[in-house]
């Protein structure tokens, strides 16, 4: 790894540093109704919405019917996005001629985009695609929606921890209203402004066909791309407006552009615990949280890059290149790697397929640690606290007393639901893999054999259970519908399968009293307790995933430095 490499990286979790307070602070005053700069302009705008929504955004709701709103406004999105997708042909902006989707992709890919994990199994672009009207109207919208579904259940649950014998957490509709308004939408809007200036195509015009050097005429894709990718960047989506993502030179042309991208990946998912710090009026709290995920951010970054740089031993002193852009580089290519999975993002610059078997298995198991290194927008904030809540009931019951988190006691609702929330997901990437390894239809669409292929299984549905989207590109999942309903069951358990236990547990702890930290109270603002934090992270996904891990990418790493090829 050269200097120049270094600076790359070093300037990378810089800027992440950097902006951190700046955004989490707007982000907090937006959650928490503050006026700002913008509320001359938008403020109108949103009293509107509240009018046409009958909406009284005054009236706050119990933790039951504000998860109740939530549910309903995702099933809702989803039957919309399910009807555009099947209908698509006859709707309006499709100069490409772009066809209607297969019921079962089509099932897939409104369940992907409405719980923000925007899994794909169609290509972008091209009549087998998504029309220009679907890809603003259906899935740019549940692109910012589904975002600001996770900060609506993160800001819900800050509550429970900040009040005190209160029985409300806020109302769903404001949060969902102001944080798309107020925060989500004029980010994007910057971004996009950037990406344009960089190349990043922004047209309504349809595909333009051009004769190439062979005399065959060469079909050019177009379309409203900028706007897309910049949301789908920051609102932690991920997929790709083109089928190969941010690899293609009209999505990703430029080195700069590839920065805007891979910042655009963390930076509302690091301003989230400085928000949390904010609200609940203890910032060094925010900051240990921030703390711990940036620790497992930077010790996969060093171990994806070393495996990335080190290469294959069978060419000696060569970088793994394959599957990566010349213009983009090795270290961009990890780099972006890790901060798609560690963020729940899922867009790729590389073929993670193609990575070292180290490297492959590092962006893995960042979704499969349940996608809190930052993770989704509000969903990496609520999964660490689930696992701070765990972590002091453990400390407490090796010193005999009663956990405390925030001054309110842990009790065995709060850890019976955290459990739930943190292994649920884990449970269903390991049912549904082994199910796909078990059965006939399952292993037909691998394409290696060998740890390759399991690790391919294993990405499928982790990949879709962790709220990330990327693929391993190897499996054919688009062949049959096996992939596209088990995968589209994986999304729906992961997604609401920590949503409903973070309701339950926020509406728990917002009754609770508060009291002072005592003499044998376990601070939870310190150092120590971040170490433990990461420890009691690592150690549940160690438990969870080792054995799967060890069949995969473990074994083929083992493999490929024995010289035996499978």
């Amino acid at each position: 790894m050269s200097s120049h490499d270094l600076l790359i990286i070093v300037l990378f979790i810089g800027i992440l540093v950097a902006f951190t307070p700046l955004l989490g602070k707007w982000l907090a005053n937006v959650l928490q109704g503050k006026r700002s700069w913008l509320s001359p302009v938008l403020g109108p705008v949103e009293r509107c919405t509240y009018r046409v929504a009958g909406v009284d955004p005054s009236r706050e709701m119990d933790w039951k019917k504000y998860l109740t709103a939530v549910l309903l406004f995702n099933a809702a999105g989803f039957l919309i996005l399910f009807l555009s997708l099947l209908c698509q042909k006859w709707l309006p902006l499709n100069p490409a001629g772009t066809e209607n989707m297969r019921w079962d992709i089509a099932l897939n890919t409104a369940i992907s985009f409405m719980t923000n994990t925007n899994w794909q199994f169609y290509s972008g672009e091209g009549p087998e695609g998504i029309s220009y009207f679907v890809q603003m109207t259906g899935l740019g919208v549940q692109n910012f929606v589904s975002a600001a579904t996770g900060i609506a259940v993160m800001a819900a649950l800050i509550r429970g921890l900040k009040r005190k014998c209160a029985s409300t957490l806020g109302n769903f509709w404001a949060d969902l209203t102001r944080s798309t308004l107020y925060f989500l939408i004029p980010i994007s809007v910057v971004v996009a402004l950037l990406l344009v200036s960089q190349g990043v195509v922004q047209s309504f015009d349809g595909p333009a066909t051009v004769p190439g050097m062979d005399g065959v005429e060469q079909v050019i894709p177009n379309g409203p791309a900028a706007s897309q990718v910049a949301i789908k960047q920051l609102g932690t989506n991920g997929g790709g407006f083109f089928g190969n993502n941010s690899t293609h030179p009209f999505e990703n042309p430029t080195p700069f552009s590839n920065m805007i991208e891979m910042l655009s990946l963390l930076l509302i998912g690091c301003a989230c615990p400085y928000a949390y710090g904010v609200m609940i009026g203890k910032k060094r709290q925010g900051w240990i949280i921030f703390g711990a995920m940036m620790l497992l951010l930077v010790t996969t970054i060093g171990l994806s890059q070393w495996a990335e740089h080190t290469g294959n031993p069978l060419f000696p002193g060569m970088e793994m290149l394959e599957g990566k852009e010349v213009r983009l580089g090795v270290t961009n290519s990890s780099l972006w790697s890790v901060a798609t999975t560690a963020s729940s993002n899922g867009s790729v610059n590389c073929m993670h397929c193609s990575m070292s078997p180290l490297g492959g298995g590092i962006a893995l198991f960042n979704m499969l640690l349940g996608e809190v290194i930052f993770g989704g927008l509000g969903c990496g904030l609520y999964g660490m606290l689930m696992f701070a809540m765990i972590t002091v009931f453990l400390c407490g019951l090796m010193v005999g007393r009663t956990p405390e988190f925030l001054g309110k006691k842990i009790e065995a609702r709060e850890v019976r639901w955290s459990m739930v929330g943190v292994l649920l997901p884990g449970i269903t990437v390991l049912l549904m893999s082994g199910l796909a390894a078990a059965t006939e239809v399952g292993r037909e669409s691998i394409c290696n054999a060998g740890p390759h292929g399991l690790t391919e299984i294993l990405y499928c549905f982790g990949s879709q259970a962790g709220n990330n989207g990327s693929a391993f590109a190897g499996l054919a999942v688009g062949d049959t519908p096996f992939y596209s309903v088990l995968g589209g069951l994986a999304m729906l358990l992961a997604r609401f399968g920590a949503i409903i236990p973070v309701m339950i547990i926020a509406g728990s702890m917002v009754s609770k009293k508060t009291a002072p930290p005592a003499q044998g109270t376990m601070a939870t603002d310190n150092l120590m307790f971040m170490v433990l934090l990461v420890a009691v992270v690592l150690i549940v996904g160690a438990l969870t995933f080792f054995p799967a891990l060890a069949l995969g990418p473990i074994l083929e790493h083992l493999l490929l430095y024995s010289g035996t090829m499978l």
